[in-house]
């Protein structure tokens, strides 16, 4: 009896014990990092009457730190063309956010494919039209579209979290460590590069370039869609006049294309020269002056600004001459009872509330979203044959922990409002590479990223006039995402053209 206890005993023992290591292979098993996966395919485009036939990777590729420790799996959709040598170019794209995937990019004017929307019109639910994207570069150079962490299938592996990705020095970090080990994995050391960011991508890309010349790897060119260097230009904060000053042209271009100046002149450029003069010699000293001004100085600014922007001087009067973005998207056609949009000012849409001082929504971003996110979630798992098994992450900011970090190097952030620039980071990019050239692309009517506050910006690079004339700057009677209108893709595309054959002539 004693010896059948002993042996029940142990059997329990040996079976808890069992149980218990079983338990912890489980645990073990589920807490095992996805493994990279790429989904191969055939695509083709044409452009001007020629069949450039691509060969198509579309999943992740595991990233590693300076240490070799993996990670991140960072997710991509590149596109090769066939046959071709390590001389043709590469163009790295990406959106911004930050907290973006690229798929704007992607299915706007990068892929073989795009969106087809009613600009700058509501479209009507599915189906939507993919169609044959002749405003693509890809005649010209390879395309890697990339989504940092957090967005895509980008996902952090091993010990690695969210917040070692999602901050302004992070991602510029780890973008960078994507391409230069892209290059390598694929070959592509020596061909020609570029990067190529929208929005926030611009101020990421400002960053990138100097991060990749400063490990051996010099860029070709830099292209800035939708730009911004310097934050302080995109916040209304008090008693500062700098947001008020490079928003109002925009405003201005926003009241001509609505008709709602009493006297409307036709040539748009130069209406934009007559404003950028008036911000310069009237507004901007009218501001600094604050609460000097006399009644009777504050009375005749208000006159003007009316006179620019179709919104009346008592309202400018009762603003003390500052209307912030999100006011002035309401004003601007609160007698209609629309409301303009903040990705471009040319799209309107109802006005749920006549009564408010700022808006609610954002009638392009309304406008197109549906289409963009379906029709590419259609291609992505259709056309480029991507698991339905990996979701794509659309934006990080439903994730998890997702909070970005706009400190750098120690801390440089004031309060909730971040206060940072990378306009040194390109300075020290255009300073050290000489030959390094940046095409800056701005949508007159894109009341988010406006092309005042890039003027501004580049107007501040303390840089010999040589460096300076490296940068060009294109302009385009759209918005944001200024492919949605098709003259300006078509713009794009030979603008972005020319810019890459410039950089290649030695």
């Amino acid at each position: 009896m004693k010896n059948l206890r002993t042996y029940l005993l142990c059997f329990l023992i040996i079976g808890v014990t069992q149980f218990a290591q079983a338990q912890e292979e489980e645990k073990s098993m589920k807490a095992e990092d996805p493994k990279a996966e790429v989904f191969e395919s055939q695509q083709s485009v044409t452009i001007d009457g020629q069949t450039i036939n691509l060969k198509t990777m579309a999943g992740t590729m595991e990233l590693k730190d300076e240490n070799n420790k993996p990670i991140a799996l960072f997710g991509f959709t590149a596109y090769f063309k066939e046959n071709a040598g390590k001389d043709r170019p590469i163009i790295f794209s990406y959106n911004g956010g930050p907290g973006s995937s690229s798929y704007w990019l992607h299915m706007g004017i990068m892929g073989p494919k795009r969106i087809v929307v009613d600009d700058p019109n509501y479209n009507q639910a599915a189906p939507y039209e993919l169609a044959n994207n002749e405003f693509s570069i890809l005649d010209v150079a390879d395309v890697v579209m990339m989504d940092p962490v957090g967005t895509g299938l980008s996902v952090p592996i091993g010990e690695a979290k969210g917040k070692d990705f999602w901050g302004v020095d992070q991602d510029i970090r780890s973008v960078s460590l994507f391409i230069m080990q892209f290059l390598k994995e694929h070959d592509r050391l020596n061909s020609p590069k570029y990067i190529l960011g929208e929005s926030y991508g611009t101020f990421r890309n400002a960053g990138v370039m100097n991060y990749l010349l400063g490990k051996g790897y010099a860029l070709n060119g830099v292209v800035m869609v939708s730009a911004v260097f310097d934050l302080r230009t995109l916040f209304f904060e008090p008693y500062e006049d700098i947001s008020y000053i490079v928003f109002f042209p925009t405003m201005a271009a926003t009241a001509w294309y609505h008709d709602q100046l009493a006297q409307k002149t036709e040539d748009f450029e130069a209406f934009i020269d007559e404003v950028r003069t008036f911000t310069e010699m009237e507004y901007t000293p009218a501001l600094f002056k604050g609460n000097r001004l006399s009644e009777s100085e504050k009375a005749q600014v208000a006159q003007n600004l009316e006179k620019y922007t179709g919104v009346s001087a008592d309202v400018w009067q009762r603003a003390d001459l500052k209307i912030e973005a999100g006011e002035f998207f309401q004003e601007l056609l609160r007698d209609e009872e629309n409301t303009v949009g903040r990705l471009d000012s040319r799209y309107k849409g109802i006005n749920i509330d006549p009564m408010s001082m700022d808006s609610f929504t954002d009638p392009q971003s309304d406008a197109i979203s549906p289409a963009y996110t379906m029709g590419f979630l259609d291609y992505f798992h259709g056309d480029l044959g991507v698991s339905k098994d990996w979701n794509y992450s659309t934006s990080a900011y439903t994730k998890e922990g997702f909070n970005w970090d706009w400190s750098r190097g120690g801390g440089n952030s004031f309060g909730a409002t971040p206060s940072i620039s990378t306009l040194p980071d390109m300075a020290t990019a255009l300073s050290q590479d000489p030959n390094v050239k940046i095409l800056i692309m701005n949508g007159y009517y894109d009341l988010a990223t406006v092309f005042y506050g890039v003027e501004h910006s580049i107007s501040r690079l303390d840089l010999p006039q040589s460096a300076l004339d490296r940068i060009i700057m294109t302009y385009y009677e759209a918005g944001h995402m200024m492919y949605t209108d098709l003259p300006s893709a078509q713009k794009f595309r030979d603008d972005l053209k020319a810019f890459i054959e410039d950089t290649l002539r030695k």
